[in-house]
């Protein structure tokens, strides 16, 4: 199985190498970090965030 550029066995390795140096305690931590920065790129690439934003500042607005 080929996983773009890396195949499986190439990966495996990596994921070895990841372990040896963080640990098997960080690395769901690690995996978490990724995860969330992956979720925060993409909301801001597809504009959520400036949605956000507004409705936040008209809250502000129409209470202050």
């Amino acid at each position: 199985m080929v996983f773009g550029p890396f195949s499986s066995t190439e990966l495996l390795i990596i994921l070895f190498i990841i372990l040896l140096l963080f640990g098997a305690s960080r690395v769901p931590q690690l995996a978490r970090a990724l995860g969330e920065s992956m979720r925060e790129f993409r909301k801001a690439v597809s504009g959520e965030y400036e949605e956000k934003e507004r409705r936040e500042e008209a809250k502000t607005q129409t209470k202050g």
